[in-house]
């Protein structure tokens, strides 16, 4: 009996003796087989990522504003000015030419880290190196070209054109938020809902009419109503939010009949009292106060339109997501600054105001996302003196087209 246990023991010794080898021997081929993967060589086109950006620069210019939404010009203007005002310079395998051209491809494509790799022949771990760092040093320069708007002097767009001067000859910019698609860690995603469920973060923005930002502010969750944010910015001292200058107070007297009926009976006049001085124009889901009067149309159009990454936003972290959101603004602004008639901004609006939205578009979710707005949170005056502006505006132009 000892001796047949003996044998059975050794038997089991034999066949996990064999199995042991097996698995090690598969094992070791599976290793083989990885490590002759890896090894292949994957990026071997004959174009090269530099090739091919010379190729997109020197062929015809729609092949280049197709891939990146900016011609020549402006392109070169950018390397120009990243070389002075930044630190960015070619690097050892890539120019920065190059360089700034993938991450231009990228938000203007809605790429992805593997689309990138196998148009521009590079690791992912260079694309996503070559774009931290461009989308970085293209944030940095916001302070550049994001300026506060001149108080002093009426904007052309509203000067030259009579449907909206004089009656907006005060009128130094519109402020609106909109929802930029987002990636949001799973437990903090309630917090980055929009209206459509979908997750989102929210963006305030300034802008002039000749749809320049003169005011960003990105990274508020999704869920956060626009009122709330632009209320925190306006309260927040070290905001840098470009507040209007404060007017005086003058009673304002509105003809409501012509000549001829004042004739034959007497004249009412109205008296409204009002604050004169300069203001925004900001959409309906904010509150009317002194320097912000309610509705106006939006400028937003051109600025997703040029970067789908807006509305597709891949896994990046937030703070990156933020830094995406201002590069858009910047470059948006470097455009519009150096190419006039870049076809975008053709196509959006000639005379810097911009279309009403689609009733469905996704931009539309600042009055009804989030924390409902408050309407007396700007205090009862304020929104008194403010409503008596804006229905004198209305009521000079209802007499200039009427009358």
């Amino acid at each position: 009996m000892s001796t047949s246990r003996s044998v059975e023991q050794w038997d089991e010794e034999f066949e996990c003796l064999i199995d042991l080898t097996l698995g090690l021997m598969a094992l070791n081929e599976g290793q083989r087989y990885v490590n002759h993967i890896q090894r292949m060589p994957m990026h071997t086109s004959i174009r090269t990522g530099h090739q091919y950006m010379l190729e997109l620069i020197n062929d015809h210019p729609d092949r280049l504003f197709n891939k990146i939404r900016m011609y020549r010009p402006c392109f070169e203007m950018l390397i120009q000015v990243l070389r002075q005002q930044t630190a960015l310079q070619n690097s050892r395998f890539l120019t920065l030419e190059e360089q700034v051209m993938i991450f231009i491809y990228v938000i203007s494509q809605k790429a992805t880290n593997r689309m990138a790799m196998e148009d521009w022949q590079h690791s992912g771990s260079t694309i996503s190196i070559v774009f931290t760092r461009i989308c970085k040093a293209i944030a940095s320069l916001s302070p550049i070209f994001i300026k506060s708007p001149n108080f002093d002097d009426v904007p052309d767009e509203i000067r030259f054109n009579p449907k909206y001067y004089p009656y907006f000859q005060d009128c130094v910019g519109a402020i609106d938020g909109t929802h930029i698609a987002a990636h949001a860690p799973s437990n903090m995603a309630n917090n980055y809902h929009g209206r459509k469920s979908n997750v989102t973060t929210n963006m305030l923005a300034v802008c002039s009419f000749d749809m320049l930002f003169t005011y960003v502010v990105t990274g508020w969750e999704g869920a956060v109503h626009d009122s709330r944010v632009l209320t925190t910015q306006l309260e927040d001292p070290n905001s840098g939010f470009p507040h209007p200058p404060p007017g005086i107070h003058r009673l304002i007297f509105v003809v409501l009949f012509d000549l001829l009926i004042n004739l034959i009976m007497s004249l009412p006049i109205f008296v409204l009292y009002t604050r004169v001085g300069k203001y925004y124009l900001v959409d309906s889901g904010y509150s009317n106060k002194p320097g912000y009067l309610a509705p106006f149309q939006r400028c937003f159009g051109v600025l997703k339109a040029r970067f789908p990454i807006l509305r597709f936003m891949t896994n990046f972290s937030l703070v990156r997501q933020q830094e995406i959101a201002m590069c858009c603004c910047v470059l948006h602004n470097f455009i519009k600054l150096h190419n006039r008639d870049d076809p975008l901004f053709q196509k959006f609006g000639v005379d810097g105001v911009m279309p009403p939205p689609d009733s469905d578009d996704e931009d539309n979710m600042a009055s009804s996302s989030g924390t409902a707005a408050n309407p007396h949170e700007y205090g009862g005056n304020d929104e008194n003196l403010a409503n008596s502006m804006r229905d004198h505006i209305m009521i000079q132009m209802y007499l200039h087209y009427n009358m």
